[in-house]
């Protein structure tokens, strides 16, 4: 969480951002109120477009098609750092097709934060900043599909120039550069612009779109985060649509964050696109000023960039939004300085980025067939022994061998309606023929017989043959299992994310 001290911090003056001074778009004057406005319903319709650069605390609309103008001033509105400049061209990957890359950062710096604004949203006050949300945001060469990837901030990772940390401690090592150069590295996909937004830029996007809907499986009850919230769906404001990412107070920790994230960030689009909020330019001209005057930006996004992007865009869906998140290996992977972080699972995670590298739609792994399923457990086996032999006392011995090695023996050994059988039988129940072989292979020589009349048990019938017993090697006790990534790589559309 964004309020452990994960990593070193680096010192808060090292990355104030360039605030610019943005002028009013030069659009229609009205005659009668002398307010700006932006062009017709007509003109806004043919350059409608979402630029989908978002996260937990990020924009959800960087580009909504209006003019030149209007992007003119969304260019002028948001903040600008140098995050570029100081890489070496030679030591980052290749641009490979012409497909865009966002790095989108929440940030979690509370530096500019009033005391009061701080208590308000829970987010403490831990000093220095550190990345609280990191996503890939990639757009196709086609323009016709966005991927986004969710990383858990306490991925350990080697951090270039100063050994493994967590990733989010990127940020605290070197700001906006460190944090592409080690994104970079670890994913070896070219970060082609930087997007980042504080806690506060947050909550005023979700509250410029009047709110959201979120739903929740099962309820959560985080008092750190002031967060109670009951199982169902929910309308909530900025703050509590914070408190909702934020948490982590579910079994996955981190990666139900990252689940309720996507969901969070669905929502807005879905809120966005279902109102008048791109369409009445009161309500577009508030959304925009509230929303990018807190984001920063790389200074190569310009307004250029974006009224082109919005163009091209403009006739995307919420199926054309994928999302998934880092495939993870291990999620209690103890650190030598004695936390815990997360661990990814490195060759499903290097194949999810090479989709994203050759803009192909991710594939969603398929489970591995087992080659050699796992044995029956005995205590799960209902058994039997009757003697078929004239041995006194050879099913007294064998009901002792088989209680020892962990078979659940119903009823004490008893002789069988004949004392000359001459192959030992397994008689079984139809559809317990897995059961039934696992047991054969405990008596040589042994031969599986189907019984009609039987339910849920086995029997071992002994005959002349038998005078070995192989004991079968017990299982040890799996270790108990951490919740972890719910099997193979997983994607949702941002349409599958809207509640209902």
């Amino acid at each position: 969480m964004s309020d452990d001290n994960a990593g070193r911090q680096g010192p808060s003056e090292e990355f104030r951002r360039k605030r610019s001074q943005p002028l009013p778009p030069e659009g229609r004057r009205s005659p009668r109120s002398g307010r700006v406005t932006v062009p017709p319903a007509a003109v806004r319709r043919r350059r409608t477009g979402l630029l989908v650069m978002g996260a937990l605390s990020a924009l959800v609309l960087l580009a909504s098609g209006t003019s030149w103008a209007i992007t003119g001033w969304m260019s002028g509105a948001l903040n600008r750092f140098d995050v570029f400049g100081a890489l070496a061209e030679d030591s980052r990957p290749g641009s490979g097709s012409g497909g865009l890359t966002f790095l989108v950062i929440g940030s979690d710096s509370r530096g500019e934060m009033s005391r009061e604004n701080r208590d308000a949203l829970s987010v403490g006050s831990t000093p220095g900043r550190r990345s609280d949300v990191i996503m890939l945001v990639r757009v196709n060469d086609d323009r016709d599909r966005v991927t986004v990837v969710g990383i858990p901030r306490d991925l350990w990772v080697d951090i270039p120039g100063e050994g493994e940390d967590k990733i989010n401690a990127a940020y605290a090592y070197g700001g906006p550069t460190m944090t592409v150069r080690t994104v970079e590295a670890l994913t070896d996909v070219r970060v082609d612009h930087y997007v980042e937004v504080d806690f506060e830029g947050f909550v005023d996007v979700v509250d410029a779109l009047g709110g959201i809907e979120v739903c929740l499986p099962e309820a959560i009850d985080d008092p750190k985060a002031h967060l109670d919230m009951a199982a169902g769906t929910h309308e909530v404001d900025g703050a509590e649509a914070l408190a909702f990412s934020r948490t982590r107070a579910t079994a996955r920790g981190d990666l139900d964050r990252i689940d309720r994230q996507q969901q969070v960030l669905s929502a807005m689009l879905d809120r966005a696109m279902s109102t008048e909020t791109l369409t009445d330019p009161a309500r577009l001209a508030a959304f925009l000023e509230s929303a990018l005057s807190s984001v920063t930006v790389d200074e190569e996004l310009d307004g250029s960039t974006l009224n082109e992007l919005a163009y091209q865009l403009r006739d995307l869906d919420l199926e054309q939004v994928t999302f998934t998140q880092v495939p993870i290996a291990d999620m209690d992977h103890w650190t030598p300085r004695g936390d815990v972080a997360l661990l990814w699972d490195e060759p499903a995670a290097r194949d999810l980025f090479a989709d994203v590298r050759a803009d192909r739609p991710i594939r969603e792994g398929e489970p591995a067939e087992d080659a050699s399923p796992e044995p029956p457990d005995p205590a799960d086996i209902r058994i039997r022994v009757f003697n078929g032999t004239a041995t006194p006392g050879l099913g007294a011995r064998t009901d002792r061998n088989l209680g020892q090695v962990g078979f659940d023996v119903i009823a004490p050994a008893a002789n069988w309606d004949s004392r000359d059988l001459a192959t030992t039988q397994i008689r079984h129940a139809p559809g317990d023929e897995a059961e039934a072989e696992f047991v054969s292979g405990i008596f040589p020589g042994s031969e599986p017989v189907e019984d009609r009349t039987l339910e849920d048990e086995i029997q071992v019938v002994l005959g002349f043959n038998y005078t070995t017993f192989n004991a079968p090697e017990i299982p040890e006790p799996a270790p108990e299992e951490t919740p972890a990534q719910d099997g193979p790589l997983a994607t949702t559309t941002a349409r599958e994310n809207i509640c209902g």
